[in-house]
């Protein structure tokens, strides 16, 4: 098969993945069954443990030195401020919100590039910008949750600051892509993850009732760290061995669809008209943003 095609079903798949998490990973903080940071831990040692094992599949390479202070810096923004800022965000919101707020990723891409690729940006993609962060507002101030200790602006914020952190993160693995195999540098930037964020959670950690789980809770867990984490950091990278940071970052708009559908199914979240009114002008600016401008 064509690697551009993988590459394809690779992002889909991510996707997939993402959006089934928001729910899975929702039902276990908001059920008080992990804390926000306390599951961030739980991910990472898990997925950091899964690369160093699966490490002996892949041929080795050598690091070079200099690239250890981007691994860091990778670590930092698609782990530690990615994860931290999405689970705390996901105690104060709800699945639908989350994922809807995740669509502003491919404005923040385009943005990234302008300023630090020097890339062009037409006036229909500052429109796109300014409508995508309409529908971002929108959501933010007039959305309201079932739950009654949740904050909706709050939560929203702490997930367009996950959206932002990712996006960080995709552009700085593109060059990384290009010159490593995926796991060569995953299980660099897990271990340097787990090492920059162990401090703020292992107290968290301490205060998991195990016995506590329901079957469907140990699924949750499993699920997240598997596939919402292992799955994903893995298809990413192979993505982006074909395709363009920016055109990855575009898959991101299939996450409220598939998000939306799993939360009703399995009751964690409704859809309404607010929300419904922010996805519409998101998707709207998503589209004028990855309109390419013209050559002159």
């Amino acid at each position: 098969m064509n690697k551009r095609i993988l590459a394809l079903i690779a992002a889909f798949i991510v996707q997939i993945f993402y959006g089934l998490n928001y729910s899975f990973a929702n039902d276990v903080i908001d059920g008080g069954y992990v804390k926000p940071f306390g599951f961030i831990l739980l991910r990472l040692i898990g997925t950091t443990l899964l690369f160093w094992i699966f490490d002996v599949l892949v041929p080795k390479q050598n690091i070079a030195k200099k690239d250890f202070l981007i691994f860091i810096v990778a670590s930092f923004f698609g782990m530690c401020v990615n994860m931290l800022s999405f689970f705390k965000g996901l105690e104060y919101t709800t699945p639908i919100h989350a994922s809807v707020i995740m669509t502003i990723t491919p404005i923040v891409v385009l943005i990234l590039s302008a300023i630090y690729l020097k890339e062009k940006v037409s006036r229909i993609n500052i429109l796109g910008i300014f409508m995508g962060f309409a529908g971002a507002l929108v959501l933010s101030i007039y959305g309201k949750s079932s739950q009654p200790g949740d904050n909706i602006f709050l939560g929203n914020s702490l997930i367009l600051l996950n959206a932002t952190a990712f996006s960080i993160y995709l552009i700085i693995i593109k060059k990384l892509t290009e010159k490593y195999h995926p796991f060569t540098f995953l299980k660099w930037m897990f271990l340097f993850g787990l090492i920059m964020t162990a401090p703020f959670s292992y107290q968290e950690v301490l205060e998991i009732k195990w016995h506590s789980f329901p079957a469907y809770i140990w699924f949750a867990v499993v699920f997240v760290i598997v596939f919402a984490t292992y799955g994903t950091y893995v298809l990413n990278p192979l993505a982006l061995t074909q395709l363009r940071a920016s055109t990855v970052s575009t898959f991101v708009y299939i996450q409220p669809v598939i998000a939306a559908i799993f939360a009703q199914l399995i009751g964690s979240d409704q859809i309404n008209s607010v929300k419904i009114s922010a996805a519409v002008l998101i998707f709207i600016g998503v589209y004028l943003v990855t309109k390419k401008p013209k050559t002159a």
